[in-house]
């Protein structure tokens, strides 16, 4: 269903959709929607149905301490980087072979993403994974789902166990709405951009992208985006975009 507002207050627009539908799928943008050159998403309770750092944390015995931090971080309480060192310093002496374990047994995409990724992929589009978490995971969780490129951070590994530390620079809000803007300026001028996430350390790059879409996320998430998903699964980021169900990827 498609609504025009008669004028450009999106706000007003949203908090009607929300009031008078409760839980919607949406899209606000004032021309029709066209195919991105350029798709980077989030990974974890995006991409993923799970936060890779609270399953590595129950092989640990922490889940619970973890878990809470994490969702601090999520709703923009915490700063990013403290809490990430903080939850990676709780995992030091922790085999290897607890992450091979966790990607085998807990790790599984969401519904529709590899329809999604390798959709996009078959219009032309650009796909890059971007996390706040860990190569470990991210790069086979890119290479099941289709992305081209990926981008997140390193746990500092020694004798075959966690150090409780990290490798290199942290990837942050910042360092996301980066990858963007460089996937963008690399796409050449003008071309539409689209990104997914659900937490607080998306927001800049969901603001920065043409259509930022929220995907079953966090309030401040949601509110900073000018599309939403809280219904359906990631196929519905394709309806969105006017993409035909003859065209996807299955």
């Amino acid at each position: 269903m498609q609504i025009d507002s008669p004028d450009d207050d999106v706000q007003v627009l949203r908090s009607a959709l929300d009031s008078h539908f409760g839980k919607t799928d949406g899209l606000v943008t004032a021309d029709e929607p066209v195919v991105p050159r350029v798709f980077i998403s989030d990974m974890d309770s995006t991409m993923i149905g799970q936060e890779c750092i609270d399953e590595l944390g129950d092989f640990a015995g922490l889940k619970e301490r973890i878990a809470e931090i994490t969702e601090r971080a999520m709703q923009g309480e915490l700063d990013f980087e403290q809490a990430l060192r903080e939850r990676v310093g709780l995992l030091k002496g922790l085999s290897t072979t607890a992450i091979d374990e966790c990607l085998a047994t807990r790790i599984r995409p969401m519904p529709g993403a590899k329809v999604l990724v390798e959709t996009l992929k078959k219009l032309g589009c650009r796909t890059v994974l971007v996390t706040g978490g860990f190569h470990h995971f991210a790069d086979p969780v890119a290479a099941q789902l289709g992305f081209e490129h990926v981008v997140g951070n390193r746990l500092e590994v020694a004798d075959g166990k966690l150090t409780g530390g990290l490798v290199g620079g942290i990837v942050d809000s910042s360092v996301k709405k980066a990858t963007l803007l460089a996937e963008l300026e690399a796409a050449g001028e003008g071309v539409a951009s689209l990104a997914t996430g659900d937490g607080a350390n998306d927001i800049p790059m969901l603001e920065t992208a043409t259509y930022g879409i929220a995907y079953h996320a966090k309030p401040k998430a949601r509110a900073a985006s000018n599309g939403w998903i809280d219904r359906g699964d990631l196929t519905s980021v394709l309806r969105l975009l006017g993409i035909p169900e003859k065209d996807w990827v299955r």
